[in-house]
């Protein structure tokens, strides 16, 4: 994991080196005010040289102002670098979500998966800026003043120096509990995340239901995990930070003992030990430093796992001779196809199905039969298993087309429609973002929807708001169906696309869609059977099973499920 971390510095060597350098002279210079004031005790103030002093302090403010130019730019430029570094790592996790199945997020709440695109990776940005100038400037500082105290008292130098194991062993040895709680914050922080994500994105259903008083228990939970989770982590940060400070406070100690000893036996001189009383905290500060580094690195490495977690999970990905379909022409067959969602029971079970070019399909039967599994199959959201069969499109294996190509033959019209933030006409390109604008409204007036659009305020530039929600339920479907007509698919999947509007709202968007099946491949969906009678066949789907197949009237004909499928949705009006 360190080498993949440390790859991320690549584009960033010539920075990171001048960055790294003004640190270096930076601890260098840090070691000329102890140095100054050896001289000042032991030479210039008994020898009374005021010029010397003088020209020392002089010597001092230039060092400090050289000083104070290098911190600005180790400040400036090495957040930069973490900055960039975090950018690049969220690009790679966003295109990485791109390429994932569907499978993925099935799995992963969008809350928990936005904490690691963001809080994570500030996190991961902080250790790249900070930890490679602490562990630097920390080191140079340790090694030149342990130099420099050696050069005043070799045996007190020693005695300091043999305490720092017991520093490092104690700084271990709570830094295992330190991980762990940070670990757990770290997963709360995701969970509630997730959850106000979920409580804001379906507020309307809240308020409809008056269920304010059930969400706020949730969240309550959910922070309550979250405190739990922050007070292991500061008591192990107590712990950890009380008991290290305390260690380097009985290093004072020592040197306030043991050179006092040195200094009544003549062993040190007045000078000398004034300026090791001065110098000892060039020594221990950056050994603290190191020490205290240790949350920031937890912090850091702990949002860099959860970073890897994710962008090790297996993408989507083509065979290696995969093709890319095209000329389509639309006929579709699903040959023995099976499916099964993981290790759950199999959801499909032998379905076959022929379609031809230009032909209508629909899908009938009770919910969790599969219906909606046969259409994710097809533009391949679910990868199918050896041995599960074959889907072809135009005779060719879909497995051993690119998804990217047959994507791109298909347009979908599902029951929950998504729309993106922005204006009605970003929503409509979304079928095709290089068309034309007169190809725009176009696809607008042959989805019913170009009056509604020209009678908004900024016509198609108007904005639609957070997932369409300035829309109801038939504009938002108008507008996808615009984006497919945009798209212009051979093959069109339609997974009951008007389940969820009322009648009249559905006789509207029927003609629009009976628009949009002509001359393709149409597989079709549809709990209200009024909609597809006129199909050219019809499957009853049951159990992962295809039980029944035919024409509307071959089906009324058999007397079985379609039928009373058919019978209950209809009984009132056939009696009349």
């Amino acid at each position: 994991m360190l080498k993949r971390f440390v790859s991320y510095y690549k584009p960033h060597k010539k920075m990171l080196a001048l960055d790294m350098s003004a640190s270096f002279f930076i601890s260098i210079l840090g070691m000329v005010y102890p140095v100054v004031t050896n001289r000042m005790l032991n030479d210039y103030i008994p020898n009374k040289s005021y010029r010397a002093i003088i020209i020392s302090g002089v010597i001092l403010l230039v060092m400090y102002i050289a000083r104070r130019m290098l911190r600005f730019f180790v400040q400036y430029q090495g957040h930069m670098i973490g900055v960039a570094m975090q950018s690049r790592m969220r690009r790679d996790l966003f295109f990485h979500l791109q390429k994932l199945p569907f499978s993925f997020f099935d799995n992963h709440e969008t809350g928990k998966i936005m904490t690691r695109i963001t809080s994570d990776l500030f996190e991961v940005a902080e250790l790249a800026h900070h930890g490679p100038e602490n562990i630097l400037i920390s080191s140079v500082m340790i090694i030149l003043s342990f130099i420099y105290l050696m050069t005043i008292n070799v045996f007190l130098t020693l005695i300091i120096f043999a305490c720092v194991p017991v520093l490092f062993f104690v700084s271990v040895h709570l830094r295992r509990r330190l991980r762990e709680a940070f670990d757990e914050r770290r997963g709360s922080n995701a969970i509630i995340n997730a959850n106000i994500e979920s409580s804001i994105t379906g507020i309307r259903v809240t308020k409809a239901y008056t269920n304010s008083d059930a969400e706020m228990h949730k969240f309550a939970d959910s922070d309550g995990l979250f405190v739990k989770a922050n007070r292991k982590v500061y008591r192990a940060m107590a712990r950890f930070f009380s008991t290290t400070q305390f260690i380097t406070d009985v290093f004072n100690v020592i040197v306030l003992i043991a050179g006092g000893l040195f200094l009544y036996n003549e062993q040190i001189s007045f000078g000398d030990y004034s300026t090791f009383i001065v110098s000892v905290n060039l020594f221990i500060t950056p050994i603290t430093t190191l020490i205290n580094f240790t949350e920031q690195f937890q912090n850091g490495a702990s949002g860099f796992k959860r970073f890897v977690e994710i962008m090790d999970e297996a993408a989507e990905q083509d065979a290696p001779d995969a093709v890319a379909l095209e000329n389509v022409e639309g006929v579709i067959d699903f040959i023995n196809v099976s499916y099964s969602y993981g290790a759950s029971k199999e959801v499909l079970h032998d379905i076959n199905l022929h379609i031809e070019k230009g032909q209508k399909l629909a899908l009938v039967g009770p919910s969790g039969g599969g219906k909606t599994t046969i259409c994710h199959l097809l533009p391949r959201f679910y990868q199918q298993a050896e041995g599960e069969g074959t889907i072809c499109i135009d005779g060719h294996d879909i497995r051993t087309l690119t998804m990217e190509s047959i994507r791109r033959s298909i347009g979908i019209v599902q029951q929950d429609v998504f729309l993106f933030g922005g204006s009605v006409r970003d929503n409509i390109l979304y079928g095709r973002p290089d068309a034309t604008n007169e190809e725009i409204v176009e696809a607008a007036i042959k989805a019913n929807i170009h009056e509604y659009i020209m009678s908004l305020p900024d016509g198609y530039d108007t904005e639609i708001g957070e997932r369409g929600v300035k829309l109801s339920g038939g504009q938002k479907q108008r507008l996808s169906i615009a984006r497919v007509f945009l798209k212009n698919p051979a093959i069109l999947v339609l997974d009951e696309a008007t389940s969820a509007l009322d009648n009249t709202t559905e006789i509207f968007i029927q003609q629009a869609l009976d628009e949009l099946c002509k001359g393709r491949t149409t597989l079709v969906v549809a709990h209200r059977l009024s909609t597809i009678r006129s199909a050219d066949e019809i499957a009853v789907v049951e159990n992962g099973r295809v039980t029944e197949r035919g024409t509307h009237e071959e089906l009324i004909a058999k007397g079985g499920t379609y039928k009373e499928l058919y019978s209950l949705q209809f009984r009132e009006h056939e009696g009349a």
